[in-house]
């Protein structure tokens, strides 16, 4: 698309995000931009032109790791005055002062080489050498990754402006944003003053302004600004001469990650930062204000005043560990703001109720080049090629998004920011924000609770403790590591067994629904799935939605109630925030082809009663029929039980035979009670989602976002079956199909891991020989079939019996790659 015909787009913010992204879309040929800026251009004062500049690529995101490795690339292409690049690959330097640290270190030198990046466990020897300012008593060992370094963020952007001016974009600074007008659910034009400008495209690139102006568009932005403090040292005696540039650099960039510290070289001298302090809010109603002319270096409305107090404890820490610091003093240092958000991540993407409007906040100078190119995609092609679901500004739910929520856990992800933490360790605080109707029985039986979303979810339960002296030998798991071991419990095997050989009830409430209703709502998702979505009321489908490229953008359940209402369970708000504005979309077009879209997640509740005896358990309280043929396979109907009106789903992701039962909330508590007493002869249990991860595992369910993303084609991922060959409309990712399907190199494969007792928890790279062909996505023990059970994606030459290896924690663990699903594959069990 040329610039004549490209849409008008208006970035919001000139800082390094913003510039990237003008830039990209520059390169796609869409140059009918507009930048505006409050600052002055050539310092605009936001976290930009503060940033230390550290690019660091290890992430356990994946698509974190992609975007910091294209900040690299693009950096390293960005030729300043001194004829270099705007990136420095002195290399980066993670060290460990003690042993869980190391063991981490091993961790993250997985993910990187997972993620096709260059990583290294080196010893505390070799840290001396590449680091010589180290105390040598302190290093254990670090992470060397060669290719980061230092990004030169506020050069990198003054490069990007004056290419993208020659190419015809425009930029305004000086210039405050007071609105964002809006008409028929778009934007329509950004206010400043008296000024407007006319815009296609808004997107508020503004950082830590990012709020305000998200709630000029009735948009909520979940990012808390915190002041964070950088100082500089004095002249270093060990450092003198070896630097020719006042902010050069040769030494590795360092973390200190057990004090919570960074350090980078500043020509003789050393910058410090330190996460290691109270969280310092910065509430944007009283933050200094600046005239343009006003802001320098020094004096900047991002750069708060240093509170040296602050800062003693990790003075005295970083004399301990580089000593020739104890040579110099604090010449300088601020406060500097940067964004943080409920769960850490970026915010990316377009608001789900005003279309043009996106944003991209809360983005680091490490991963701003490739947000740029992300967000270019998006807007130039409707598609991202990286994965955006950790990042996308949709994935919260409305109770997250309050400010209450977002200070708190933003303020609590600035704590923990360096901290080792294992995958399932769940937030602290704040707990008990939504529990289901089934929370007091929960309680009762001793859950234990872990949180996502908000929710609180029974991932095992004490009262089940008492079955571990029946559990048979065979189901008896082994011993696990002490990393493995973290919030698990030898419980869920006793969960897996009675779920497999007797009855187990599941709370399913926080899996989110939506209800789909109009005459227009099947056209709507027969359009927007992979399935068949006009089929006679009570059928339930499995069924796909993919981006225009044919990647695989969620795995839903569609269920069909009656003529106009749909049951759609989905995998997060990304989803709910796609089908609603479609939705609207199709209502606009053509009023008589009406949808509306409703989250019942909160007002519904859900059982997920499963087992071999789970008929004998329903028969008890129903009159209803709920045979083979009284309810078939993936059928759905309304029951009553013992009273209660129920949307019984005959559907198992445990593989086994039952039913998903739905009830209002109001209902819950009673609904437990009825089919608790009517199990009891049967041995009915509560269990949690450690056992029905496990099994769920074990019958090779896909779970979306851990083992498919857009990034992969449904056969490829294993659930081709899921785009009906004979559906004869149109829908969404049907024509990118054929492509994506030839461009394949890679499948989703099942493997087992032979010594039988080493349980990985994803994102281990995987091995054949010597080289790192792929990555673990889902994993667990196996309680069935007694082993440990994992998902990879390996590559398309890998066959059953072939072996691998998975390294885990530094070392190389052998694994068979298994046909699957290693459980009931001629479905018997789940057809009862």
């Amino acid at each position: 698309m040329t610039s004549k015909t490209a849409p008008r787009v208006v970035i919001i913010g000139a800082g390094t995000v913003g510039a990237n992204l003008a830039d990209e879309l520059a390169q796609r040929g869409w140059t009918n931009t507009l930048v505006l800026e409050q600052g002055p251009l050539g310092l605009p004062g936001g976290s930009t032109s503060h940033a230390p500049g550290l690019v660091f690529s290890s992430n356990g995101a994946k698509t974190m790791a992609e975007f910091a490795s294209y900040t690299i690339e693009k950096s390293h292409s960005l030729i300043g005055p001194d004829g270099r690049g705007s990136f420095r690959a002195v290399g980066g330097l993670e060290i460990a002062t003690n042993e869980e640290r190391l063991a981490d270190l091993h961790r993250r030198a997985g993910w990187n080489r997972a993620w096709g990046i260059e990583a290294e466990v080196i010893d505390a020897e070799a840290c001396r050498k590449m680091y010589p300012l180290l105390n040598p008593d302190m290093v254990l060992g670090g992470l060397h990754t060669p290719n980061d370094g230092l990004a030169l963020a506020a050069q990198a952007t003054q490069l990007l402006i004056e290419r993208t001016r020659a190419q015809g974009v425009e930029y305004r600074d000086r210039t405050t944003v007071t609105g964002i007008e809006q008409s028929g659910g778009r934007v329509r034009a950004v206010l400043a003053g008296e000024d407007r400008f006319e815009a296609d495209i808004v997107v508020s690139c503004a950082g830590f302004w990012g709020p305000a102006i998200g709630a000029m568009a009735g948009t909520r932005i979940p990012l808390l600004p915190l002041a964070h403090q950088y100082v500089k040292t004095t002249a270093l005696p060990s450092l003198a001469g070896k630097n020719e540039m006042p902010n050069g650099a040769s030494l590795p960039i360092l973390r200190f990650q057990d004090r919570d510290l960074y350090y980078r070289e500043w020509g003789d001298r050393i910058g410090i930062g330190s996460y290691a302090h109270r969280p310092m809010p910065v509430d944007l109603e009283t933050l200094p204000t600046y005239a343009p002319g006003e802001i320098t270096a020094d004096r900047m409305p991002s750069s708060l005043p240093f509170t040296p107090e602050d800062f003693e404890s990790e003075w005295e820490a970083t004399k301990e560990l580089l000593p020739d610091v104890a040579n110099t003093e604090i010449e300088s240092g601020f406060n500097g703001i940067f964004s943080f958000t409920p769960d850490g991540g970026s915010l990316v993407g377009e608001s789900r109720d005003l279309d043009g409007f996106f944003v991209a906040e809360a983005v680091w100078v490490t991963h701003a080049a490739g947000v740029g190119k992300a967000v270019a995609e998006l807007l130039t092609q409707g598609r991202s090629e990286t994965d955006l679901g950790c990042c996308d500004l949709n994935r919260f739910e409305d109770v997250q998004t309050t400010p209450d929520y977002v200070s708190e856990t933003s303020q609590q992800n600035f704590v923990e920011i360096y901290d080792v933490l294992h995958p399932s360790q769940p937030r602290v605080s704040p707990r008990n924000v939504r529990v289901s109707p089934f929370f007091a029985q929960e309680q009762e039986l001793g859950a234990v609770f872990l949180e996502g979303a908000g929710w609180e979810r029974p991932h095992w339960y004490e009262a089940n403790a008492a079955l571990l002296d029946e559990l048979p030998a065979e189901w008896t798991p082994p011993e696990r590591d002490s990393w493995a071991a973290q919030f698990h419990s030898p419980i869920a095997a006793v969960e897996a067994w009675r779920t497999r050989t007797a009855v187990a009830m599941y709370d399913m409430t926080p899996l989110k629904r939506l209800e789909v209703t109009g005459p227009g709502a099947g056209p709507l998702l027969q359009r927007l799935t992979t399935g068949e979505m006009l089929r006679k009321p009570g059928a339930v489908t499995y069924t796909l939605l993919l981006d225009s490229a044919g990647g695989v953008a969620s795995d839903i359940t569609v269920a069909r109630i009656d003529e106009r209402t749909y049951q759609v369970g989905i995998n997060s708000g990304i989803d709910d925030a796609y089908i609603s504005r479609e939705a609207r979309h199709q209502s606009e077009e053509d009023p008589s082809q009406w949808v509306s879209v409703r989250d019942t997640t909160g007002g519904t509740c859900c059982i997920g009663l499963w087992g071999p005896l789970a008929r004998e358990v329903i028969s008890k309280v129903t009159e209803d029929d709920m045979t083979n043929e009284g309810l078939k396979f993936f059928r759905t109907k309304q029951i009553s039980i013992a009273g209660i009106p129920v949307t019984a789903m005959r559907l198992s992701y445990v593989g086994e035979l039952g039913w998903e039962l739905y009830a209002s909330a109001d209902v819950g508590h009673r609904l437990w009670d009825v089919l608790w007493e009517a199990g009891r002869e049967h041995g009915i249990i509560a269990a949690g989602r450690a056992a029905f991860n496990s099994l769920r595992i074990e019958k090779g369910f896909r779970a979306w976002g851990t083992d498919m993303t857009i990034e992969h084609e449904p056969d490829q991922a294993g659930v081709g079956f899921a785009v009906k060959a004979t559906k004869t409309d149109d829908f969404v990712g049907r024509d990118g199909l054929p492509e994506r399907r030839e461009r394949a190199t890679k499948r989703l494969r099942c493997i087992t891991v032979d010594d039988g007792t080493t349980v990985v928890l994803g994102k281990e790279p995987v091995y054949i020989g010597d080289d790192v062909v792929g990555y673990i996505t889902s994993a667990a023990f196996g309680h069935t079939v007694g082993r440990p059970i994992a998902y990879a994606w390996l590559p398309k030459s890998a066959e059953v019996g072939d072996t691998v290896e998975v390294e885990y924690f530094g070392k190389r663990v052998q694994a068979t790659v298994a046909a699957e699903p290693l459980v009931d594959p001629e479905m018997t069990k789940l057809r009862g």
